[in-house]
């Protein structure tokens, strides 16, 4: 065995080497971890995309349908956006709409998938189950607007009208459907005898609007409170125009 002053020294270099870098490599986790729970604090901090005014969500859906009725739709990428919606969505209104096929909100208001939180039924009827769909947008998505959407020729309202008129017995559950609509029908034959339907689709909108500020205290709580607001409107299906109520 040989006593060396360079192994020494060789050993020695050796060993302080090997500490700096266990020091480095000890301290590289909790300086990690401190950059996460930064990055973590900053992240908690920036309001997500919705956290709008409700007037602002609002003029959204207005240029979105202006740039629908003008042919200038934006161009999306759908699958690079579909990967970015996997961890969260942040729609910027709820929509309580027709059911009918020729009514699709996001075409018509020129949003893409996670914009919009939408409710579908024929009539565009609030429901316990649109409510509870509702509710859960308002309290865990924090949406600032639900809009109901109407629209011209609803076969739904026109359904709920004859009924009314004819006092005929209809099939299977759409005596339920007519009953919710018929308040609308009565309204609007008081306020607009000349166009009887139009006025009935309307105040219809009218009668949805409505039903959810009364029907929920979720809804109508964030709506006292200025963080919701509850806007409608008529679809027209043969200009493409969304005329408000």
């Amino acid at each position: 065995m040989c006593d060396c002053p360079e192994h020494a020294t060789l050993s020695r270099r050796t060993v302080v080497a090997g500490a700096g870098t266990l020091l480095a490599a000890g301290m590289l986790p909790r300086r990690s971890a401190q950059a996460e729970d930064a990055q973590a604090q900053d992240k908690a901090q920036t309001p997500p995309p919705n956290a709008i005014p409700p007037e602002e969500a609002l003029e959204r859906l207005k240029a979105g349908n202006a740039r629908y009725m003008a042919g200038d739709a934006k161009e999306r990428d759908f699958s690079v956006e579909r990967a970015a919606r996997v961890k969260a969505q942040h729609p910027i209104a709820g929509i309580l709409a027709c059911a009918d096929s020729r009514v699709p909100p996001e075409i018509i208001f020129d949003q893409g998938p996670g914009d919009l939180f939408i409710s579908r039924d024929a009539g565009n009827v609030v429901s316990n189950y649109g409510l509870a769909s509702f509710e859960f947008a308002v309290t865990s998505l924090r949406i600032p607007l639900i809009f109901v959407l109407g629209h011209t020729g609803c076969g739904a309202v026109l359904t709920a009208l004859s009924a009314s008129m004819q006092r005929k017995e209809l099939p299977g559950h759409l005596p339920e459907l007519v009953k919710a609509i018929q308040p609308a029908v009565i309204t609007a034959h008081g306020k607009h005898p000349g166009d009887y339907l139009a006025a009935s689709i309307e105040e219809n909108v009218r009668l949805g609007m409505k039903r959810l500020k009364t029907q929920s205290d979720i809804i109508g709580e964030a709506v006292a409170a200025g963080k919701l607001k509850i806007a409608g409107g008529v679809y027209d299906l043969e200009t493409g125009t969304v005329n408000l109520v």
